[in-house]
């Protein structure tokens, strides 16, 4: 199962029509899920409107929307607006950022930001029945007393798909506990699945008592696709180089043997020198954490990497391209993979 993200250029009503026809494309091509996110200018939840009225049968998901960039009762009454508008197509995809992001872009703690996230899922879970009578939590990081003063129809379906993004071990193990699926990172590695996250995702699912067969891994694959695989590699290992100097990924580059790559990739940062950045990045990093290709080898590597997950999105390296050129690669990426899955007639 395939999932493509949704980039597109333009401003004001072009950008939400450039994106629409971009989702309708996909989905002729044969993708089953539809994603955009959001940052700091840009919400997650507008997209996925436009998204979901351009298109008929794909999933809609946000990729990843900010938990605490709305309260769980907003977050509730947006979820069951797009959900009466996809048909009941939509996945929540939700995930915290790092500390500072939530203390200097949203205002609240960074604390403890797995606690945080299990807390809130479960409080939207509550809000999502709002149907059956008044919500009334008091927890450690939210406080929500609804009594409806009117009839409230219940949603669209019973259960409102929520997945969680995590990179480390706590916070994979706060998506086995409550979540319908784990969203991974553009970073991850097929060994870093194996060794780190399937036994935190299982960890999360035994304190739940579930299986783990109830949680949807889902990959984000970075594609790098040129007519000049070379020019390829080189977007794809200046992508990584921009993730890599954080400490969030040190054990990826640790387990794989990458520590001293990573060493020189943290100081070329540093100095702002890009040809060094570029040189630091490991062929083998390249190769084992996206795919840098030509179009006509894309399927085929991409294929690769699925083996690992449940679903993998395919997304255009976020470091490094114009808004136009992020179009025009998403559109390649579309292009190059109809054949292999399947493409419907339009």
């Amino acid at each position: 199962m395939y999932g493509a993200t949704i980039f597109s250029a333009g401003y004001g009503p072009e950008r939400f029509r450039r994106a629409a026809e971009l989702a309708a494309d996909a989905e002729r091509a044969g993708f089953d899920t539809v994603w955009t996110g959001e940052l700091y200018n840009r919400s997650a939840t507008v997209p996925m409107a436009t998204l979901a009225s351009a298109t008929e049968n794909v999933r809609i998901g946000s990729n990843i929307a900010y938990g605490v960039g709305r309260s769980p009762l907003m977050w509730t009454a947006e979820a069951r607006d797009l959900e009466e508008l996809s048909g009941g197509r939509i996945i929540l995809g939700l995930g915290n950022g790092t500390p500072k992001m939530m203390e200097h872009w949203h205002g609240v703690s960074g604390e403890s930001p797995a606690v945080r996230m299990e807390e809130l899922v479960e409080v939207l879970r509550k809000l999502w029945k709002l149907h059956e009578g008044p919500v009334d939590h008091d927890g450690r990081f939210y406080t929500v007393h609804v009594s409806p003063t009117s009839d409230v129809p219940p949603p669209y379906r019973d259960r409102l798909p929520i997945w969680i993004a995590g990179v480390n071990p706590r916070m994979v193990q706060a998506a086995g506990k409550v979540a319908d699926g784990l969203v991974g990172h553009p970073m991850f590695t097929g060994r870093y699945i194996d060794e780190l996250v399937r036994p935190a995702l299982e960890k999360g699912t035994a304190r739940a008592a579930r299986s783990s067969s109830e949680i949807t891994l889902k990959g984000i694959l970075m594609c790098s696709v040129d007519e000049d695989e070379q020019a390829a590699r080189r977007q794809l290992a200046y992508a990584i180089g921009q993730y890599a100097p954080s400490r969030v990924y040190d054990r990826l580059f640790e387990m794989h043997g990458w520590a001293e790559e990573q060493l020189a990739i943290r100081e070329a940062a540093r100095r702002g020198d890009v040809d060094a950045l570029v040189a630091a990045v490991p062929d083998e990093a390249i190769d084992e954490i996206g795919v840098a290709c030509t179009p006509d080898q894309l399927s085929e590597r991409v294929a690769r990497h699925a083996a690992h997950y449940d679903h993998l999105n395919l997304v255009v390296p976020p470091w490094g391209l114009s808004p136009e050129a992020a179009e025009d690669s998403t559109r390649t990426i579309i292009e190059g993979m109809r054949k292999g899955l399947g493409h419907r007639a339009a």
